[in-house]
């Protein structure tokens, strides 16, 4: 497989703190590396970094974040603008909060496309439903005209995935994507997440605490404890026979989804 994006020895800092410790690690076309550890281990902050997210006094003061020969973290705004989106998009832990309340589902997702393409709305929408329909959404064109507080949570996260993905962008970074839901609806983000790898051939990286869902879905496995690599490789060795102390513990305390996926 081909590589799409590799950190190489990253050092995270806010202000002179490091977050993140030299970390390293490839993802390849259509791979799902799965990254897990605690609250306060770095793995949002590592992700963030690629799209430049990292907030007020953030910044990659050591290594490269790579993407199609080009170091992102040396990259300035606007830039970076133009390549969230179209080649490396991102889905956030609570999709309904990065809507606009009084702004109708469609309004918004339209005005997301337009910041890198022209098209008329009717385009627009023909994609959207298309892309909301093979996310299990029966009437899409009602979900475009709806308000995001009309969705359920369920709802509002698989919009932002329709969201994530309109641009068909060759990276697409989750950041712990299911852990305000509940376990029913957390299998079902899960089996649209593979849907999308199945049908468009994305990468992707999924951050979070729940090792079940990384079993669920991951290629390769990136352990953070503290802000540095504890493990990191194939994700049916790590899970099953972790090298390190901390992977077992993680392992030990692995709440599970209901049913298969």
């Amino acid at each position: 497989m081909d590589e799409r994006f590799r950190y190489e020895h990253v050092t995270i800092c806010y202000g002179r703190k490091p977050a993140v410790s030299d970390v390293s690690f490839k993802l390849h076309d259509g791979e799902i590396l799965g990254i897990v550890g605690e609250s306060g281990s770095g793995k949002s902050t590592l992700i963030k970094a690629a799209i430049g997210l990292l907030g007020p006094g953030g910044s990659v003061t050591k290594g490269e974040i790579v993407c199609d020969g080009r170091n992102l973290a040396a990259m300035h705004e606007k830039e970076l603008r133009q390549i969230r989106g179209s080649k490396i998009s991102m889905i956030f832990q609570n999709a309904g909060a990065s809507f606009c309340p009084v702004r109708k589902i469609g309004s918004q997702l339209f005005e997301s496309v337009c910041a890198h393409e022209k098209t008329d709305y009717s385009v627009f929408k023909e994609r959207a439903e298309d892309l909301l329909r093979m996310l299990g959404f029966e009437e899409p064109g009602r979900t475009l005209d709806s308000y995001p507080f009309e969705l359920s949570g369920g709802m509002q996260q698989r919009v932002g995935i329709a969201a994530a993905m309109l641009l068909s962008p060759d990276i697409l970074l989750a950041d712990e994507p299911t852990s305000a839901l509940d376990a029913h609806v957390q299998k079902q983000v899960v089996q649209e997440l593979l849907n999308i790898r199945r049908q468009f051939g994305t990468s992707i990286i999924i951050v979070t605490h729940n090792i079940a869902v990384v079993e669920a879905m991951a290629d390769s496995v990136l352990v953070m404890k503290d802000g540095i690599a504890a493990e990191y490789g194939d994700a049916g060795k790590i899970l099953k026979a972790p090298e390190n102390a901390y992977t077992r513990k993680l392992l030990a305390a692995v709440p599970r989804l209901e049913g298969e996926v």
